[in-house]
């Protein structure tokens, strides 16, 4: 193996004693199916790029305290053994924080269980002891594959954007110190933070060798910036580098999708790249965050809650699903190919997609039907509600029960705190529904309102469901610390309710073990048996009742070998909700609010025969209980079909 050399001097960048001008881009390997990592990486060589920026997120990799998880769409090694192969170097973002529009920014939920509370970036000592664990077991797999060891990785980076964060310098002391320790002194440890001076005053870390590199969007003066760069950096060592150049820009739920211009981006580019700086995209591909790890934004406080899409297109000029046959690909190419050494290798052709047309399917299951079959030690029983941390449901769905007498109560309900949409259901088993719980409403964290519950005459107790979605823990700002659940007491009228059960929805998450998930396995072992009297029974009793959460399952055939492609689902028609596809969870979706239609269902998920979806819906089914399986993605759904932001 060749060990080569890459340093800093003469405010360049140097690789093997030749001066290097990184033409970067952020792919995220835990966004992207391993089956299609080469085929991305390949994409992006394409356009120019000699160098891949990526994250390491700690919640993938430690879903529950000391299980460690390494293969899969978490095998890092073979990542960045797959980018050195392709000849590309690596930049790598090791966190502990990581943002990335990822659930808690990268941060396992598990943490916010500790008691006493951990306090998140910062020099916390039972915090940097937890992240001293964690890098003792990830620091040590990158330390053979760093470039002086002969590998691919050039550069590691220190936390991220901490100057947007806090000013905590011995928090930042410390993981230089760790870093060192596991990866020697010879590798460039660099930090990233937004081209401003009280953001580098906050974020940079002085004397320790560190460098510090910038970024910002493409629009804003790049050399101006660079020049406030060096006052950072030790003289000689500031290369001119934007380490997230922005080609485009994220979407949360109910806005319009965020669209760049191609030819304004290219422009920007050039002129970083004209004068020999240096620039990594963010994101040269996006991808998509499968499973229930997508991260959210705050407001100016915490109700103003803005959860992020499935999609993580970021109208990146490589697509969500790889495409590169678009306007900005080639623009950010023509650009790259004037500052190349090299010709560019040839443009692969955007993959072929298929639509295998609508899919019938059938409901399985209503939740409430299925809540016998969970595991007792799936309940927990409490005197107030506990979040869904505490409980040890990271992801996904909690529901909260109470039994109460209805002469005793008033019917004003009241819930001050809820992360993130809680609906809410009463039984009466002696009332008129024969004890199926009815829908009252729903409460959210970002338009918090009480509810008014019927004033049932009900001879026995009466029972309130609460189910409350966790939809993508905040990743960035000063409200980072974001526990999901009910977390404030409940009250009718001004009675606060004590004595509850809290009953986890086992589903799983993207990369878990076991792969499958009972109650996914109950709604489709219903599918495969639902004889036509129970269908008949499950039909009268989902006339009786709106909005209860149900189960739908259908299967669509792919004929050849050789057709299993791409596809996309559409959710046109449906209400809110998660769905499966062969057991893997592709995602949310909420067409009703938008803009996200269609979610991407790559290949490697499919098979030759048959193929099931499992959808869980929340709210109200297509009235067909039809979804289409269709050749290309949809971003004009739900409040915000009036195009598209244009940034």
């Amino acid at each position: 193996m060749n060990v080569g050399k890459f340093e800093i001097d003469e405010d360049m960048f140097w690789k093997d004693g030749h001066p290097f001008q990184i033409i970067g881009g952020d792919l995220h390997y835990f966004r992207v199916l391993p089956e299609y990592w080469e085929d991305r990486l390949l994409r992006a060589k394409a356009m120019g790029l000699n160098t891949i920026q990526t994250y390491v997120p700690w919640n993938l990799h430690e879903p529950k305290p000391g299980k460690l998880v390494f293969k899969g769409i978490a095998d890092l090694v073979s990542f960045l053994k797959l980018c050195q192969k392709l000849d590309l170097l690596v930049m790598l973002r090791a966190g502990p924080y990581i943002c990335a529009e990822w659930d808690l920014g990268g941060f396992p939920a598990w943490l916010l269980a500790i008691k006493p509370a951990l306090k998140l970036r910062s020099s916390d000592p039972a915090f940097l002891q937890l992240v001293e664990k964690w890098w003792g077991v990830l620091l040590p797999k990158i330390a053979p594959l760093l470039y002086n060891n002969g590998g691919p990785v050039v550069m590691v980076q220190i936390e991220n954007e901490f100057g947007s964060y806090g000013d905590d310098k011995v928090y930042l002391h410390h993981l230089v110190t760790l870093a060192r320790a596991h990866l020697g002194e010879d590798i460039i440890l660099y930090t990233t933070d937004g081209g401003s001076r009280e953001n580098l005053e906050k974020g940079t870390i002085r004397g320790d060798a560190v460098f510090s590199a910038v970024d910002f969007s493409a629009g804003e003066e790049p050399w101006p910036i660079f020049k406030l760069q060096k006052e950072f950096n030790a003289p000689g060592k500031s290369p001119p580098i934007c380490s997230e150049f922005y080609t485009g820009w994220l979407t949360h739920w109910g806005e319009k999708i965020a669209k760049t211009d191609a030819d304004h981006t290219a422009t920007f580019l050039r002129k970083i790249l004209s004068q020999n700086g240096s620039a990594v995209l963010y994101m040269a591909h996006g991808g998509t965050n499968f499973g229930f790890y997508n991260g959210a934004n705050t407001g100016a406080d915490e109700s103003d809650y803005q959860p992020d899409l499935t999609s993580y297109d970021y109208d990146a000029p490589i697509k969500e699903a790889g495409d590169v046959e678009n306007e900005k690909f080639n623009a950010l190419r023509r650009v790259v190919q004037t500052y190349s050494a090299a010709s560019l290798p040839s443009v692969p052709r955007d993959k072929m997609k298929t639509g295998y047309g609508p899919i019938q399917l059938q409901k399985t299951a209503l939740l409430f039907d299925l809540l016998d079959t969970f595991d007792p030690a799936d309940v927990v029983e409490s005197e107030n509600p506990i979040s869904m941390e505490t409980v040890g449901q990271m992801f996904g769905f909690l529901l909260y029960v109470y039994e109460y007498a209805g002469k005793d109560y008033g019917t004003g309900l009241h819930i001050p705190k809820v992360h993130d949409r809680a609906q809410v259901f009463v039984s009466c088993p002696s009332g008129d529904n024969s004890g199926r719980p009815t829908y009252v409403g729903t409460i959210e964290r970002w338009s918090n309102q009480a509810l008014s519950l019927p004033n049932a005459r009900c001879a026995s107790n009466i029972t309130l469901y609460i189910l409350v979605e966790n939809m993508g823990r905040v990743n960035y700002g000063q409200y980072l610390f974001d526990e999901k659940g009910i977390l404030s007491p409940v009250y009718l009228d001004e009675k606060t309710l004590h004595g509850w059960k809290m009953i986890s929805i086992p589903f799983h998450n993207l990369n878990e073990e076991p792969k499958t998930s009972p109650i996914i396995h109950a709604a489709y072992s219903g599918f495969t048996k639902v004889s036509a009297s129970a269908r008949k029974n499950l039909e009268h009793k989902s006339e009786n009742i709106s909005k209860e959460p149900a189960f739908y399952a259908g299967r669509f055939s792919i004929d050849k070998v050789n057709q299993v492609n791409d596809t996309y689902i559409s959710f046109n028609g449906w209400g809110k909700g998660i769905a499966f596809v062969n057991e893997f969870n592709i995602g949310r979706f909420w067409p009703s609010f938008g803009p996200q239609c269609n979610l991407y269902v790559p290949a490697p998920i499919l098979r030759h025969g048959e193929n099931i979806v499992v959808i869980f819906e929340l709210e109200s089914p297509n009235s067909e209980l039809i979804v289409h399986s269709v050749d290309q993605p949809d971003f004009m759904c739900g409040l915000s079909k009036s195009n598209v932001h244009q940034l």
